[in-house]
């Protein structure tokens, strides 16, 4: 691993997590149920979060994010079992889970259309979809802003993407979006939807 920040991962996070993230989390987590599957589950912060799932199927592409997730594993309330692999090729039948989970990673998927097709290929037909991520902000100077350090961003963490349209990316993919609730002035935001695919 090249990259220093996916090292310090957690450091860096953590104010935030603390401030307001764990909350944002646990409530959205709350509405996960049945067989789930969670995008690029990372360190594993979401997993003692999970109530009501009766198993999680966690991917993740950077084997050591998955050595570190390994103790947050043990600490679940639910049998989570983690996978190598990326959200571009999910490696899951057709209509396999009840509910997909994505937290903070769009930003960093190469492929997002593809990523989300198959997020709508995997989920069941009327099956929820739950995301947490940052996004490109409405506000037209904070907007150019993030455009402009995206590039720089990028390099220095990880591939992240600080400009996504992950809102716009949900309706052109069909889902039907449920709720959204938006954070620090719409830099994140909460997307509950469901999969009209049939």
């Amino acid at each position: 691993m090249r990259n220093p920040f996916l090292n310090l991962y957690d450091f860096f996070m953590s104010p935030l997590e603390k401030l307001r993230f764990q909350k944002i989390r646990k409530e959205l987590l709350a509405k996960a149920n049945g067989n789930v599957l969670e995008l690029g589950s990372g360190t594993g912060i979401n997993f003692p979060l999970y109530e009501h799932a009766e198993s999680v199927i966690a991917i993740e592409p950077n084997q050591k994010m998955i050595v570190r997730s390994k103790l947050r594993k043990q600490r679940a309330n639910v049998p989570i079992e983690i996978i190598k692999a990326s959200g571009e090729r999910l490696p899951f039948d057709d209509s396999t889970f009840d509910t997909v989970v994505s937290t903070l990673v769009f930003c960093t998927i190469s492929d997002v259309e593809k990523a989300m097709n198959e997020i709508k290929r995997v989920c069941k037909p009327g099956g929820k979809v739950l995301l947490f991520e940052h996004v490109l902000m409405d506000n037209l100077f904070l907007s150019n802003l993030q455009n402009w350090l995206t590039p720089a961003w990028k390099r220095i963490c990880d591939g992240c993407c600080l400009n996504r349209d992950t809102l716009g990316l949900v309706n052109r993919q069909g889902f039907c979006v449920v709720k959204v609730e938006r954070y620090f002035k719409g830099l994140f935001i909460v997307i509950v939807a469901r999969n009209n695919h049939s």
